[in-house]
């Protein structure tokens, strides 16, 4: 989802979440300062809508969940709260201590970029993810093309980059051994629809 900065004077994690309960919409917390998230296009919907369903139903059965746009993500060694588009967790859920809403431990996380936030979940947002010790793949979608970004942890600060971009592609998700084709992960997708260069939104 998109964030856009805001104004404010520096808070604590603690001063954000008592903030967070209360508000109307979804904010960030990067370093002391809250951002806050706005709503996403019908293309960025369709996309997280076709990867939950088969993400859920492809790995039904075993000890993984899925966790949709909502879900609050805690990287205290980034001192950053977000909402990823997609998380998916392998076994117990971990908690942020003294919390049930915040969770601490994926294994994968999806985002869908937007004009917006792009080179922020490619470059920061993507080094903040690196200090979670669960953290195993990347998957960046575009919604405005047929593109998808794979990052693959492979050591020690070693990851292996792929990308694909034709309907007929298939991506293999090594963290969960999980298979989608780009036309089903793209279906009902409008990229005609949509006019990257007028929109400040995702």
């Amino acid at each position: 989802m998109i964030a856009q900065p805001q104004l404010s004077p520096p808070c604590t994690p603690a001063d954000y979440l008592a903030f967070e309960v209360n508000a109307d919409t979804r904010h960030e917390y990067i370093d002391g300062e809250i951002v806050p998230m706005t709503g996403g296009t019908p293309n960025h919907n369709r996309i997280i809508r076709n990867l939950c369903t088969a993400l859920t139903l492809g790995l039904r059965g075993q000890a993984y969940e899925v966790f949709v746009a909502d879900q609050r993500l805690w990287m205290p060694a980034a001192q950053i709260y977000t909402y990823p588009d997609v998380m998916v967790i392998e076994g117990e859920l971990v908690y942020q201590p003294g919390r049930r809403d915040t969770l601490m431990n994926p294994k994968l996380i999806i985002e869908v970029l937007s004009k917006s936030t792009k080179e922020y979940d490619r470059g920061d947002k993507f080094a903040a993810y690196r200090t979670i010790p669960s953290f195993q793949e990347y998957l960046l979608v575009d919604q405005y093309a047929c593109h998808v970004e794979s990052y693959g942890k492979s050591g020690e600060k070693r990851w292996i980059f792929q990308e694909y971009d034709r309907l007929e592609a298939t991506v293999t998700l090594e963290s969960c051994d999980f298979t989608i084709a780009l036309q089903d992960l793209y279906d009902k997708v409008q990229f005609e629809a949509i006019a990257p260069d007028t929109l400040e939104g995702n």
